[in-house]
């Protein structure tokens, strides 16, 4: 019969669950889990320089591998740092469990030192979350949180663990069973034969794939069902990779930043079968205007996203690999001559590239060869800003959860931290960090993180000494007015990575800026490559917010 407190029932817990990997940071209210994880664990930890920093290791270890990552974080401060990793987790639906301590149960409501209350601020950011009142709840509790957290819609629980609640010895005589996976929700039969009617019937289908495809493992169906069918398919900034860049069939990114024919293509649709997306209006622009001439298709495993932005012609709520396994049969396989002549007349207009694009010193041509140096097997973080879409515009991605960015709550310091748990998730498999000198100063403690995991991540610093993409918003909207997007000072990256024991490459000052590129793409350890970029360097084209998307400006090859 096991004997255990409050917080070796945590940590045993998680050793069943497979977890071989924490990251956190101690204080007074969690001590008595990571006493519990020195005295009788082998769960590794990382140790975080910030609980933000913890929470987004967390994800990079979820997002690039589909399992539920876990952090910890002590009460108070601890607490509310590591918030915006979970709601960040909440809005690009990442499973992950965050687990943080609390003051004693009898101190909670009295003001005591670092005490916050974790479980309201956390409501409406956590798919669940739970304050827990005895060693007893957490038998449940705890299996409960994880199947929550993988299960239907993934996303992240919080649970807050009072320091008595730790320190609470449980005698019980056996752990609980695991919640078994959910059903998928639905009959679909019906609704499926009514959606290849559809697009049997369309003359100019669009399939829309979002982030719900890679949370689904529906990668293979989206593309079968595409090629069985003929459909040209774009993908939102959390669906890239679904389909390789090169793929016939493959529109790209749509929306704020896609190319402008692939925008103007959708504006001609007739149907859309869109699927494991929001109708977000990065993707969308102006939504009274998107697609207007277009059916939906709409699949999606929650029923609150069918129709709440987007009236749906047919709503399909089940598993997205399940629907589209059973759609490719009955669609039939048509060339689509007319519309397919049609795109590659846009693209021919308004191409994707343009040779001037990948002169020396611009990004596209810097992205396009570290995709080279790392292979087709690598994984990229990035932070939020220009380099994030043009990394998103210019990489050459082949597969799904390759990769890993800050789609809906775009949080600037996320891209360091998410690629060293990308990196020990995946331990042989280059990761790349794309960022910028805003985004990385924002969690730029985080290297000595890298270093002292021995994580080999390459940083790249796209460095325009700006707020890259705000700087351009106030040249477009704002009548030039450049106010606090621009740093007054010059930051030397590369003395401050080598600060934290990482090695440095700066390419502003390299006697051959391509041989040094190689030299660290080859470096077995972390290390940071600076890469001074012009602050005219600009996103194109663009679609201004609130504007419909088939109203761009700029084109790709253009500097502004």
């Amino acid at each position: 019969m096991p004997r255990l407190n409050g917080a070796q029932i945590i940590i045993r817990y998680l050793e069943k669950r497979g977890i071989r990997t924490i990251s956190g940071i101690p204080g007074g209210a969690n001590l008595p889990m990571y006493d519990a994880l020195a005295t009788d664990s082998n769960i590794r930890h990382i140790l975080a320089r910030h609980e933000q920093g913890a929470g987004f290791i967390a994800q990079g270890m979820a997002r690039s591998t589909g399992q539920v990552g876990v952090c910890f974080a002590t009460s108070g401060p601890g607490a509310t740092n590591v918030l915006t990793a979970i709601a960040d987790a909440y809005l690009d639906s990442v499973p992950v469990v965050c687990i943080t301590g609390q003051v004693p149960s009898t101190l909670l409501g009295t003001d005591a030192f670092q005490e916050v209350d974790t479980y309201g601020m956390s409501v409406p950011i956590t798919k669940h979350n739970y304050l827990v009142r005895s060693a007893a709840e957490l038998l449940t509790i705890l299996p409960r949180a994880f199947h929550l957290a993988e299960s239907g819609r993934p996303g992240p629980v919080l649970i807050d663990v009072p320091k008595n609640v730790q320190t609470e010895i449980l005698e019980f005589d056996a752990w609980p069973e695991e919640w078994s996976a959910e059903a998928a929700q639905g009959d679909p039969d019906e609704s499926i034969y009514a959606a290849a009617d559809m697009i049997n019937a369309a003359e100019k289908p669009v399939l829309y794939l979002g982030g719900g495809v890679i949370h689904a493992n529906a990668a293979e169906e989206a593309r079968l069902l595409a090629e069985q069918g003929n459909i040209p398919t774009v993908m939102t900034l959390m669906g890239l990779g679904i389909m390789p860049t090169d793929h016939p069939l493959s529109l790209g990114m749509l929306g704020m930043h896609a190319t402008r024919s692939t925008n103007l293509a959708m504006a001609e649709c007739d149907l859309l079968i869109a699927a494991g997306v929001r109708f977000d209006d990065r993707a969308t622009g102006l939504l009274a205007e998107f697609c207007p001439n277009a059916k939906v298709i709409h699949v999606d495993i929650d029923a609150s996203e069918i129709g709440k932005l987007r009236a749906a012609d047919a709503g399909i709520i089940a598993d997205v690999r399940t629907t589209f396994s059973a759609l490719v049969p009955k669609v039939e396989a048509q060339p689509r001559q007319a519309w397919k002549d049609r795109i590659l007349q846009l693209q021919q207009d308004f191409p994707r590239y343009h040779e001037d694009d990948f002169l020396p010193g611009r990004p596209f041509n810097y992205i396009r060869k570290i995709a080279e140096l790392a292979g087709s097997d690598a994984l990229v973080s990035t932070d939020v800003g220009k380099h994030q879409m043009w990394v998103a515009q210019a990489y050459p991605f082949t597969a799904p959860r390759q990769l890993l960015t800050s789609g809906g709550l775009g949080t600037m310091g996320f891209g360091m931290p998410a690629a060293i748990g990308a990196s020990m998730a995946n331990p042989g498999r280059p990761v790349i960090c794309f960022s910028g000198d805003g985004s990385l100063q924002m969690n730029i403690q985080e290297m000595a993180t890298a270093v002292e995991q021995h994580t080999p991540i390459k940083i790249v610093v796209f460095n325009n000494q700006s707020l890259g993409l705000v700087r351009q918003q106030q040249r477009l909207f704002y009548n030039q007015h450049y106010f606090a997007s621009s740093y007054g000072i010059k930051i030397d990256f590369a003395t401050i990575a080598r600060g934290f024991g990482m090695q440095a490459y700066d390419l502003a000052t390299a006697s051959n800026p391509d041989r040094a590129l190689e030299e660290a793409m080859r470096y077995p350890g972390p290390c940071l490559i600076h890469i001074p970029m012009d602050i005219e360097e600009e996103v194109t084209p663009m679609v201004p917010p609130g504007a419909a998307n088939t109203t761009m400006i700029g084109d790709s090859h253009a500097k502004n």
